[in-house]
């Protein structure tokens, strides 16, 4: 076990030691990326990525009808994500996030759909990424259902690795047989992958509701 900690943490690190050998991300601001949905995604000057739902999508409820609990729904629960423009197979992926609490983000990775059921007006939550490709799950406080770093609906991770209201590391391996993910350097879930999901595609981050606000920062990949 020890050895295993050790090797996480290790990898954890790898980006910042070897950034020759890995590709930044944001290296060319959001130019190689898609916005998805009504989210404000902006990349600050010291390089941190925020996301979060403004005025926009609060003046949606300042009409002069009354709106029902199933408009109310569709209204707080239409996501949004940021897409990178180019499709990635075999990989490891590095970031860190921030993000409120309580609150809910999550990372995609081979959805060839690029979220298109979750940023609907009415959200379709049979057909989201995680159901599409896989998504890597942020929870701070949100439900505790799938904790940070589960591979969502496919293996749950171990509870506690999150430090609640600080900068968080992710680190996802994906391979052709295999799904790792690392949260602040210890194993948190991997799985072997479905046969019938696509072992390619590109990787997606979430603004998950109007309520939740997101902070991504060195987003590393090596391509292998």
């Amino acid at each position: 076990m020890r050895g295993l900690i050790l090797a996480a943490t290790v990898a954890a690190c790898v980006p910042m030691a070897m950034a020759a050998d890995w590709n930044d991300l944001l290296r060319n601001g959001l130019d190689d990326w898609t916005v998805l949905g009504d989210g404000h995604w902006r990349l600050r000057s010291d390089a941190v990525l925020t996301a979060t739902f403004g005025h926009d999508r609060q003046q949606e409820l300042q009409g002069t009808h009354d709106i029902d609990r199933e408009q109310f729904v569709w209204w707080s629960t239409r996501q949004s994500w940021l897409y990178t423009k180019k499709e990635y197979e075999e990989y490891d992926l590095h970031l860190e996030y921030w993000v409120n609490t309580p609150g809910n983000s999550g990372i995609s990775i081979r959805d060839p759909s690029q979220a298109s059921c979750a940023v609907a007006e009415r959200p379709d939550y049979s057909c989201t990424p995680s159901k599409q490709g896989y998504e890597i799950q942020i929870d701070s406080e949100y439900t505790g259902n799938w904790s940070t770093g589960s591979i969502y609906g496919l293996a749950r991770a171990r509870e506690g690795l999150e430090v609640g209201g600080e900068w968080n590391r992710i680190n996802i391996e994906s391979r052709a047989d295999s799904i790792r993910v690392y949260v602040n350097g210890v194993l948190a879930a991997e799985h072997p992958g479905d046969p019938n999901r696509p072992n390619k595609g590109p990787i997606g981050l979430q603004l998950h509701d109007v309520h939740s606000f997101v902070m991504f920062r060195n987003i590393w990949i090596l391509e292998h």
